[in-house]
């Protein structure tokens, strides 16, 4: 009966960490509180050592680098998981008492302080249990970002559907991948809806509104990484989920957004939605 209790409240925490993650956040702005989170978290997060560590949450992921990722962002590092064999978010609290002060349970801000002045200072954030395990790494991850949407509006099964379609998608080197095709035909057989769009400058009702806060979040990962588009188009007016010139719009049989991976290796474009947060990632093939 003990361990019966245990496991459901194991559940029950699972659950409810999505909705208290961002209850202890770090004092951002709104908008770019999400991104902000997954930069620092991505610069110590080792996916490969996540799944080994943790075989419960890589059965949800369905080989996806990004589910964990954000996983641990949203749960696993309130439930004090390891994000790598290096770094432990809780156990760098414990090691380090001179920030709690600063911090109290904030545990993102821990990682914050890690990659932008622990490291350097040679803090340890090694995890108590499992530290200095070897995994070797499938997939090194080149760039990825995040921006938010209302999820009750009626763009975010646009969203939704459009960066399920990306996800996954393989560019071999010297291809190009295109967003327009990755997306495929907005129809409402696809189950594409109306929802606001830019039209010439102004504001107005088109099917498949919203999709382009795919492309555009795919850009902003590819401009991190370093990676140049070889067509990319600025929306008509701005928009507000990202900053300007790190937009990309795209319209079926006209514009589009594309890149060449110059890699000797495959490129593999994972993409999440979760409760109003879209994530695009750029992940090189090992």
């Amino acid at each position: 009966m003990e361990k019966i209790l245990k496991i459901n409240k194991r559940i029950v925490a699972s659950i409810l960490c999505i909705c208290l993650a961002f209850a202890f956040a770090p004092s951002l702005e709104v908008k770019a509180a999400a991104n902000d989170n997954i930069q620092a978290v991505a610069a110590v997060f080792d996916e490969a050592y996540y799944a080994t560590m943790y075989p419960d949450v890589a059965a949800n992921a369905n080989g996806s680098p990004l589910y964990l990722l954000n996983h641990y962002v949203n749960c696993g590092i309130y439930e004090g998981r390891n994000a790598s064999a290096t770094f432990n978010a809780t156990d760098y609290k414990t090691k380090n008492p001179d920030l709690v002060a600063l911090y109290g349970d904030n545990l993102i801000a821990y990682v914050y302080h890690y990659v932008h002045m622990g490291a350097s200072e040679g803090r340890d954030a090694t995890p108590t249990v499992g530290g200095g395990i070897e995994v070797p790494r499938q997939l090194t991850l080149l760039g990825v970002y995040a921006t938010e949407y209302d999820p009750t509006a009626a763009r975010a099964t646009n969203i939704a559907l459009a960066a399920a379609s990306v996800n996954g998608t393989v560019v071999a080197p010297g291809k190009t991948f295109s967003a327009n095709s990755a997306i495929g035909p907005r129809s409402t057989a696809n189950g594409y809806v109306t929802a606001p769009v830019f039209i010439n400058k102004e504001h107005a009702m088109g099917l498949g509104g919203g999709i382009c806060q795919v492309s555009s979040t795919i850009y902003a990962a590819m401009k991190v990484a370093g990676i140049p588009a070889t067509e990319r188009h600025a929306h008509s007016l701005p928009v507000n989920y990202l900053p300007a010139g790190w937009d990309a719009t795209i319209s079926w049989g006209s514009l589009d957004m594309k890149f060449v991976n110059r890699y000797d290796k495959n490129m593999v474009i994972y993409m999440n939605t979760n409760n109003g947060i879209l994530t695009a990632a750029l992940y090189l093939q090992n």
